[in-house]
């Protein structure tokens, strides 16, 4: 499936989160909405990009933004990852890549000249309408939020 793109309607989404919580896309109506899709829960790269939106969290909340994570690991490991970074977002754990493959951010990779498939780490940024109203592919882990709210 193809990546989602400005403009585009954000796909309806129900997924659970580290609190075993149900978050859908329709929790978030007039609001902005930041998804950041990250490969996996407490390595290094995920650990700076979270960790950059959690210090700036109050930031988003005061610019009427929520802010929620999106990864393929389980309901544990997003709850080990959020407690032991002190996440106060929803980290949804998306085991079945529903998520994931209706915005369009699983596909092959490479690293260290292994090719496999994984997810991109996209963030998408949606307004209070549902829409797509960008779309951040190249992440800068450690300036995250400067990206966002350029």
């Amino acid at each position: 499936m193809e990546m989602l793109k400005v403009g585009d309607k954000a796909p309806h989404f129900e997924a659970i989160d580290q609190h075993e919580k149900t978050i859908k896309l329709s929790d978030f109506a007039g609001k902005k909405l930041v998804v950041f899709f990250y490969p996996k829960a407490s390595t290094p790269g995920c650990t700076v990009e979270a960790c950059n939106l959690r210090d700036n969290y109050q930031t988003f909340l005061a610019q009427n933004y929520e802010v929620v994570g999106v990864s393929a690991d389980s309901v544990k490991r997003q709850a080990n990852f959020a407690n032991k970074q002190e996440l106060p977002f929803s980290l949804l754990a998306d085991e079945d890549k529903k998520v994931i493959e209706a915005f369009g951010v699983w596909g092959p990779k490479k690293f260290m000249g292994k090719e496999y498939d994984g997810i991109h780490r996209t963030t998408f940024i949606i307004d209070e309408n549902g829409i797509i109203e960008e779309v951040i592919a190249k992440v800068k882990t450690k300036e995250h939020t400067a990206q966002i709210l350029k």
